[in-house]
């Protein structure tokens, strides 16, 4: 595909505090590609050797444990970037990143992070601070999952994703990509059965719109009241 064009990219995060030329230079060592919906970009423990910045679309990465159980440990947004293990010393893929939607990403081969880093320190340290905000996010989670309902738990991972990629519509703020009873199940710890009845009451009380995997949350701040409720009732 032709180079990309340094303005289309010079606001996001990796490239902050980079100048028009040192963008140019780092975006020449990178390859723009399009990916297909459902397709597997990188699969947990393959050896690292590329790192991308999503230009367009959506990626769910997710991290199978040792009893053979898939969770979702986040979902990429367009302007972020992933795949990023060479920066935390790892050789191999923590996570299999899977394409939600057609998707356009941006991909360096992993032998020139050193010296792109050397080159422009700006770069890592843009860097280090994604990879902390997400260590935070790892941190935030866990705690939810030992300390909160499952109610809750819903409630912080769709508000969480609205953050991420919401997008305003008559009806309130939709999750901008096809978010399934599972994806939720598998992001919140909970059985698939308890998120289809936890999402059926708050449709019931005109919190949240669902259909063919799309949700729109109508009342996201009765939705945040819920999240930090303290905890009480009957967990699943």
């Amino acid at each position: 595909m032709s180079a990309v064009d340094s303005s289309m990219v010079a606001h996001l995060p990796l490239f902050e505090s980079l100048d028009t030329a040192a963008c140019e230079a780092i975006l020449r060592e990178a390859r723009s590609i399009r990916v297909p919906k459902n397709k597997v970009i990188f699969e947990q423990g393959e050896d690292v050797h590329s790192f991308y910045l999503l230009l367009h679309g959506h990626i769910r990465a997710t991290k199978m444990t040792p009893a053979g159980e898939q969770v979702i440990v986040r979902y990429v947004a367009t302007g972020e970037i992933f795949g990023i293990g060479q920066a935390m010393g790892l050789t191999a893929y923590p996570a299999t990143a899977t394409t939600v939607d057609d998707s356009v990403v941006l991909v360096w081969p992993t032998a020139v992070w050193a010296r792109l880093v050397a080159d422009y320190p700006a770069l890592a340290a843009n860097t280090l601070k994604t990879v902390g905000s997400r260590l935070q996010e790892a941190h935030t989670r866990v705690v939810e999952m030992s300390t909160q309902q499952v109610e809750q738990r819903v409630a912080h991972a769709l508000l969480r994703l609205v953050n991420q990629s919401g997008r305003k519509t008559a009806q309130g703020i939709e999750i901008d990509f096809q978010l399934s009873r599972q994806d939720i199940a598998e992001m919140t710890g909970a059985t698939v059965f308890t998120v289809s009845r936890t999402l059926s009451t708050w449709e019931q009380r005109g919190l949240i719109e669902s259909s063919r995997q799309r949700i729109v949350l109508r009342e996201p701040e009765m939705l945040r009241a819920l999240a930090d409720a303290v905890p009480g009732g009957e967990d699943a």
